[in-house]
């Protein structure tokens, strides 16, 4: 199953992401108890109404939150707000996947407004977040998808749109996106856009919550059959759109399984094999995914080495740094690029070889293709003193006839 997160024109924030799961079939009910006992996790905090309903959105019918609060303080520390949020999660016996995006996603709203003030997690004050609403959103949306079964499926969103214009809040007016947006999707692989509007389109609760599910960002329509739609309204009204999310739910039409990665480049002309052997050494160590040095032939016919490197969105800037500190280059490419992944699952098998007992990890595809762990085979290969193809080729004989 697929589940496709459409904001690339209203954009989303936390209530629109809730309202939309209700519309999608999500038990309001359960949603409206959970939240309200949420609400008893957080002092001078009373939730007044809280209720879900129809709409009309420029001819379009939607869901959406309707809340009443009353609180006595207009700012928090953010870690009041993550301590209710766990509390209640503990309390609501949430899955072990709902616990786990709600401490995430209110972690990165807290992470966002750490780097903005310069401040620690632990010190931090919420203003426009200190609200009970917060933790409404995110609670609410860990409630959602686990009554619908969600959090096992593959969720994909569109590109975000923010807005333009300005936005004022409590530390004055600045240019939109305002400075916690920028720093929630720095180094996610979410893909961000301005307009249609000059107004704020995309909260950091939003924001937030967005980063700890979307596991890739389409700029298309994915491939799938479509099961259901839910739509989820804002409170803002807009001449030219309707102010709704949209969240499709379906099934694959895609037999191999894709994800975003970034990819860097560089080409070497002066440096040494050494150095670009610990390069490699260095950037597997800190996450890269793989590595590749081609032989090239550039300006003026000089011999030169193009160094690839493969890794994820939220590593890239730290393997920049390595890649230009190791190799000292003057310049680095980084571009995206979506991969298609054969699916395969990771095995471990009991193998006895010269009477000694190992534990051989390998990977297996739908073909019933596998391949060995390079480091199982080097192990065992040192132990029994076997060259590393012959070693290899025991173990897959083994394996082979366990399997059989």
């Amino acid at each position: 199953m697929v589940l496709f997160i459409d904001c690339q024109v209203a954009g989303i924030s936390g209530d629109m992401i809730l309202s939309s799961l209700v519309d999608l079939g999500a038990d309001k009910s359960k949603i409206i108890d959970g939240v309200k006992e949420s609400a008893n996790f957080l002092q001078g905090s009373t939730i007044k109404k809280l209720d879900f309903i129809k709409v009309q959105k420029k001819g379009k019918s939607a869901t959406q939150l309707v809340l009443d609060i009353d609180e006595d303080t207009h700012e928090r520390k953010g870690i009041e707000i993550k301590n209710c949020i766990k509390l209640a999660s503990e309390k609501l016996g949430l899955s072990n996947s709902a616990k786990e995006f709600t401490e995430n996603s209110i972690n990165t709203l807290i992470n966002a407004e750490s780097n903005v003030h310069g401040e620690s997690d632990s010190s931090v004050h919420f203003h426009e977040a200190s609200s009970i609403d917060t933790v409404v959103d995110i609670v609410g949306t860990a409630i959602a998808l686990d009554n619908l079964n969600l959090f096992h499926e593959e969720i994909f969103c569109s590109h975000v749109a923010i807005g333009g214009g300005t936005v004022s809040f409590s530390h004055g007016t600045t240019s939109n996106p305002a400075y916690a947006i920028t720093e929630i999707f720095k180094n996610s692989n979410i893909i961000v856009t301005g307009g249609p509007v000059s107004e704020e389109l995309t909260t950091p609760t939003g924001a937030s919550i967005l980063v700890n599910l979307a596991s890739s960002c389409k700029e298309f329509f994915v491939d799938m059959s479509i099961d259901s739609v839910g739509y989820g309204s804002g409170t803002k009204e807009f001449d030219s759109f309707a102010n709704v999310l949209k969240i499709i739910q379906g099934k694959s039409n895609e037999t191999l399984d894709k994800d975003t990665v970034k990819i860097l480049e560089t080409n070497l002309d002066d440096v040494s094999g050494e150095v670009i052997a610990n390069t490699i050494e260095k950037l597997m160590e800190n996450g890269a995914k793989d590595v590749t040095v081609t032989h090239a032939i550039t300006k003026k016919g000089r011999p030169s080495q193009l160094v690839s490197v493969i890794c994820d969105s939220q590593n890239a800037n730290s393997l920049l740094k390595i890649l230009i500190n190791e190799t000292r280059t003057l310049g680095v490419r980084i571009r995206t690029s979506e991969r298609y992944v054969v699916p395969r699952k990771i095995l471990e098998s009991q193998v006895t070889l010269e009477n000694q007992n190992f534990i051989i990890h390998y990977k297996i595809s739908d073909s019933e293709h596998f391949k060995l762990e390079y480091e199982d085979v080097k192990s065992v290969s040192n132990e029994l003193n076997l060259s590393f193809n012959k070693t290899e080729e025991l173990l897959k004989e083994k394996i082979k006839k366990k399997n059989d």
